[in-house]
């Protein structure tokens, strides 16, 4: 005989298809969830990673910019020094030079002249004085160009005038100091 199944078995082959749909989208989300985890965690690990050496970056550039500004000061300071150290030379060397200037005055200085006032601005001096002919004044600036620390005597002006009811030539004659270094420099 003939057997008939009456059990309706296509409904179960779906019913069986559809579990075995939904399990696998079950399993596939929790694959896919498991595989968006994983890689969130990984690019995560990555930034934080990134983020730590970029920090670790940061604290070095600011170390080295205060090394920068600290350098920067110490330039500075041997700058200031420096100009300090140049001030103090100058003033060492320059130290005599007014007892050369007076000596030299002194040893120059012919009869018949007197001196009113020495100026010194810099490196030039100004003489004011009073003489008994204006040939002691010309024989005065020889003397003073003959001079190794005097140089370059100008006449700046001779008038006649009268003191003590005595005709004399007041004078007033520009010289420079020369200093020992400045005869070298200025042959070459």
């Amino acid at each position: 005989m003939i057997r008939i199944n009456l059990l309706p078995h296509r409904e179960e082959k779906r019913k069986q298809r559809r579990q075995s749909f939904y399990v696998s989208a079950v399993l596939m989300i929790v694959l896919g969830a498991a595989i968006g985890f994983a890689g969130h965690t990984y690019l995560s690990g990555n930034v934080s990673h990134q983020e730590g050496r970029n920090a670790f970056l940061r604290a070095e550039i600011a170390s080295l910019d205060r090394e920068i500004a600290e350098i920067r000061n110490l330039r500075q300071q041997i700058e200031d020094l420096l100009a300090r150290k140049q001030v103090i030379e100058s003033l060492q060397s320059n130290r005599a030079e007014t007892v050369h200037l007076l000596n030299e005055l002194v040893h120059r200085m012919p009869e018949g002249v007197r001196l009113n006032s020495i100026r010194q601005s810099g490196s030039l001096v100004t003489l004011v004085g009073y003489a008994q002919s204006n040939a002691r004044v010309s024989h005065l600036m020889r003397n003073l160009d003959a001079s190794p620390y005097l140089g370059d005597p100008g006449l700046v002006e001779v008038k006649s005038a009268l003191v003590n009811n005595r005709r004399l030539s007041e004078f007033t004659l520009n010289i420079r100091i020369q200093r020992p270094g400045q005869n070298e420099e200025s042959m070459q």
